[in-house]
């Protein structure tokens, strides 16, 4: 799709259309020779990509299924807890490295996910106030008859945009932006370290797309309808990175600070209202 949308050829060598090739490199990256720097903290920089990983696999507990996995009734504040504690290992991981490139591309990291997530938990407070609990659970009941995202549009295109600048992904990949920092926090990752990066950024971008589902449109885990709407969710991921450049570093902060958290903050104020009224029309 990618490929298309770039107008170029894909990796279509590999088994059939190419669906092998991701496979082939996992074996490639995962059987190459092992170096790291003389002058690294080389434990802290061996194990932040192993952390990363942990944390962002962790977060699949929180898919409300209903045959019996964990569910719990504080999942929305372990969620916000678990993406805060997972900027971290980038950071670590571009500090241990001892480079300049890996050490920018952390601070830009930090600073990037800071921004956003203030705009993230007021986008989440005004849900909680109006589906009243922190169970994801809560949001699939209060949407049977009709979504959440066309109550709020303008949060629903935040949300978005700030897991896209959570995630690092374009237009907003600026910890590792080829064209400044030549590979930002990862450089000096090779092989296995590599690999487990990428697969945690992955696995996190793949739960952030359920997680908008879930909490945007509602829906059910178990049907099949909710992985087609989910694949086309997936779709508008890689559609922006196909075709949006990538933003200046100023623009990206001057986004979150003085358009995204005022909507946020006017939304959790309609939502306050919304649900005083309700309540004085009850009483």
């Amino acid at each position: 799709m990618l490929g298309y949308i770039q107008i170029r050829k894909g990796p279509n060598k590999v088994g059939f259309m190419g669906l092998i090739q991701p496979f082939r490199d996992a074996i490639k990256l995962f059987t190459k020779e092992q170096t790291f720097p003389l002058i690294s903290n080389y434990i802290i920089y061996y194990y932040s990509p192993v952390i990363r990983l942990f944390l962002s696999l962790i977060l699949w507990v929180l898919i409300p299924y209903k045959f019996g996995l964990f569910i719990f009734n504080l999942g929305i504040l372990f969620f916000l807890c678990l993406i805060r504690i997972g900027v971290y290992t980038l950071l670590v991981a571009g500090w241990s490295s001892n480079s300049r490139y890996s050490m920018l591309g952390g601070i830009r990291a930090i600073a990037q996910t800071i921004s956003y997530e203030v705009s993230l938990a007021l986008i989440f407070i005004s849900f909680i106030v109006l589906v009243d609990g922190f169970r994801i659970l809560r949001f699939l009941k209060y949407q049977e008859f009709m979504w959440l995202i066309f109550l709020s549009f303008p949060l629903a295109f935040i949300w978005l945009v700030s897991r896209l600048a959570e995630t690092n992904r374009t237009p907003f990949d600026f910890a590792e932006g080829e064209s400044e920092l030549v590979s930002g926090f990862n450089i000096e990752y090779r092989r296995g370290g590599f690999a487990l990066i990428f697969l945690s950024e992955y696995s996190r971008i793949l739960f952030i797309r359920i997680l908008f589902r879930l909490i945007f449109m509602g829906g059910n885990v178990s049907s099949f309808v909710f992985y087609i709407e989910l694949v086309f969710i997936s779709f508008v991921f890689i559609w922006v990175r196909g075709t949006l450049p990538r933003f200046r570093y100023d623009k990206l902060m001057y986004l979150a600070w003085r358009v995204f958290l005022p909507v946020s903050l006017n939304y959790l104020f309609l939502f306050i209202g919304l649900k005083i009224f309700i309540f004085s029309l009850l009483i």
